[in-house]
């Protein structure tokens, strides 16, 4: 519980400024990604050496394999993949589980609630699945009337969820 209170006074204002990075630019700065993961390495050698920094390593791995085939077809940012790497880190491998769940459900309220708000644009969601269940859908005309890949309507910052999960699993570890 004190390590769970330690580490979430530690990260928060490095998480705050990560989400107001990603949701007022749409990007996260290496910098900030990178250099948080270097350093929860570094803090994890020093703390318990080889054992503590292979564990942050494996959980970066794992964490940040969760984000590749998304990133791979542009459905998320490199940015997010750093990210989600450089939290991974500080979890570890026995947390890395937990912490993919929790930013999973943070993502889908973040992009339902960004959908209510009119924050979001849903037409590339109903495209999509319009042409997987509908089959008397014309896809051609749908694919035409999106609007474009690179717009800010079509942009959720999912580093908000990442940094939702991460407090996620951090309040539970402090609590339960």
């Amino acid at each position: 519980m004190i390590n769970s209170l330690i580490i979430l006074a530690l990260i928060t204002p490095w998480l705050a400024m990560l989400c107001y990075y990603d949701s007022l630019y749409r990007k996260l700065p290496n910098i900030m990604t990178l250099g948080g993961g270097i350093i929860v390495l570094v803090a994890r050698f020093a703390i318990g050496y080889l054992p503590c920094f292979v564990d942050g390593v494996l959980g970066g791995i794992i964490s940040g394999l969760f984000l590749i085939i998304p990133f791979l077809l542009r459905g998320a940012g490199g940015g997010d993949v750093k990210m989600i790497f450089a939290v991974g880190c500080i979890f570890g491998v026995g947390k890395v589980f937990d912490l993919l769940i929790y930013i999973s459900f943070s993502g889908f309220f973040l992009v339902i609630f960004m959908l209510l708000v009119g924050m979001a644009n849903g037409s590339r969601l109903k495209h999509y699945f319009r042409s997987i269940f509908d089959w008397r859908y014309d896809r051609q005309k749908g694919r035409e009337s999106l609007p474009a890949r690179d717009s800010e309507s079509t942009r959720v910052p999912f580093g908000i969820a990442i940094a939702m999960g991460a407090w996620c699993v951090l309040l539970i570890n402090i609590f339960y």
